[in-house]
């Protein structure tokens, strides 16, 4: 292997390891990430862990702030409550269009994606968020509008931290098939209907175990980064 080759491996496996940590809750909102310890940890110099954090930035997982380093990204309840409220918005859109246009070898390709789901484990909801990540992107650019399917992903990876508060990796197959049915069969508003639950179901139940127990852990309610 180059060293090339070799340093954007590992450049990659820094990305997953924070972006793991980041979605499973290991690292909190708000957090300070240390450069020092992940230079130490991975044997790489600064630049190396630089890039991956930037890559994690431009997800909107890690904030930089100048003169001060990186910190996980926590956002405000409103927010979150604007980002659930445009996720919904995007998601009809793309299903109503893809239930128009999805072609059969698009049908099959949604219904291959899940499966890795193995229980309530970090390794499981990482990969469960990945596919659900992808579902998602796939009916979006089924829709033929690839920048709703940019816009969508962008999203996605932004609230993917709050997949595991959902705690739906068992579920999430069979309402899924639910839609792919509909899409399968052109039902453009039963389409729309099946992503409308998901994506209501999903709100309600993330919003209620944060206010019940996770809104101290995630600081929803400042607007304001910690120093």
């Amino acid at each position: 292997m180059s060293g090339k080759q070799s340093g954007k491996s590992i450049k990659q496996k820094i990305y997953r390891d924070i972006r793991k940590a980041i979605i499973s809750g290991e690292k909190k909102p708000g957090e300070r990430i240390a450069m020092d310890g992940l230079t130490r940890t991975y044997n790489v110099s600064v630049t190396v862990i630089r890039d991956a954090l930037q890559i994690l930035s431009q997800e909107r997982l890690v904030t930089i702030r100048p003169r001060s380093g990186y910190f996980v990204t926590y956002i405000t309840f409103r927010e979150l409550q604007d980002m659930f409220e445009l996720r919904e918005i995007l998601e009809t859109a793309s299903v109503g269009l893809a239930a128009a246009r999805i072609t059969e070898s698009e049908v099959t390709a949604l219904m291959s994606i899940h499966g890795s789901y193995s229980g309530a484990d970090v390794d499981s909801y990482s990969r469960y968020t990945d596919e659900n990540r992808l579902f998602h992107t796939r009916i979006a650019e089924a829709s033929g509008n690839a920048e709703l399917g940019l816009m969508l992903g962008q999203l996605l990876d932004r609230l993917a931290p709050f997949m595991v508060i959902r705690g739906a990796g068992k579920e999430m197959p069979g309402i899924h098939t639910q839609l792919i049915e509909r899409l399968r069969a052109h039902d453009v508003p039963g389409a729309k209907r099946a992503i409308q639950k998901e994506l209501r179901e999903t709100r309600e139940k993330v919003m209620e175990r944060i206010l019940r127990e996770e809104s101290g852990t995630w600081r929803l309610g400042n607007g304001e980064q910690p120093s």
